[in-house]
């Protein structure tokens, strides 16, 4: 597993990738300069992502969570941890806290799923066979020579706004070489049993919790709204904070409110 890190102070934000984020360096990107001066930060490939190996472990969530416990250990981190994730990445984040509780010391979510959200929706863990079909052809990967294909994949993260070009190119890199590969796969088609298991010890933490929530533009799913919204209930330190005229990769649209956010609930 590849760990990245920067920065300085007594506290490590731990950044967590949502799912399919192929190069999750490049994708916190935007947090490090606002970060670095007044915290230490790591971002964590989990195995299949970035610059990490594929492994043949089933990717069930105690599995994954003993691994980034185990990656920060190897790499030199050392806690008290701020957790923040995104996406898919809250139940990994919210069942480290469950297992090493003295670690932690505070949690943001970046527009991420609650796990009562993860274990009520469906998802298609195939990724669909004409998907696949694509994939291993090659014609994915034919299709990427066009800047009008590239500029679509990188719509719904701002265009990568914030992201310098020859990082840009690392990002392509990487998505081409990481293209929903089997253990990507596998995380997808455990997410509701993964869910399920940090359900089953839920236990409101007692430390800070910020939930941040996108607007999607002011047209936000209703289902979605209502899940973010019950999400606080994780903590009994918990506020939600819905930030303006973003989309799911809020730290590309707004990584100054996101960073403030961090900072805040490390000086909690």
């Amino acid at each position: 597993m590849h760990v990245y890190a920067g920065g300085q102070g007594e506290v490590t934000v731990v950044l967590a990738s949502g799912w399919g984020t192929a190069n999750p360096y490049v994708d916190f990107y935007p947090l490090y300069e606002k970060l670095a001066p007044h915290v230490k930060f790591a971002v964590y490939d989990r195995f299949g992502y970035g610059y990490s190996d594929t492994t043949d472990k089933k990717r069930d969530i105690d599995t994954i969570a003993g691994e980034i416990h185990e990656a920060l250990q190897a790499s030199g981190q050392k806690p008290p941890y701020v957790l923040a994730a995104h996406s898919l990445g809250s139940l990994e984040t919210l069942r480290f806290a469950q297992k090493y509780p003295d670690e932690v010391k505070g949690i943001v979510m970046l527009d991420a799923g609650s796990p009562e959200f993860y274990y009520n929706d469906t998802f298609d863990s195939a990724g669909g066979f004409l998907n696949k079909l694509l994939i291993k052809t090659g014609v994915i990967r034919l299709l990427f020579h066009s800047q009008a294909v590239i500029d679509n994949s990188r719509a719904s993260r701002n265009g990568l706004k914030f992201v310098p070009d020859e990082l840009k190119q690392i990002d392509l890199t990487g998505a081409l070489l990481k293209l929903q590969n089997a253990n990507m796969d596998d995380e997808l088609r455990q997410a509701r049993s993964n869910a399920k298991i940090v359900l089953d010890d839920k236990k409101p933490f007692d430390l800070p919790l910020t939930v941040l929530t996108s607007d999607y533009s002011g047209v936000a799913d209703e289902d979605w709204a209502r899940y973010e919204k019950e999400f606080t209930s994780w903590s009994s330190q918990a506020k939600q904070v819905v930030i303006k005229d973003s989309e799911h990769y809020i730290h590309q649209y707004r990584p100054d409110l996101v960073a403030d956010e961090i900072l805040a609930v490390v000086k909690r």
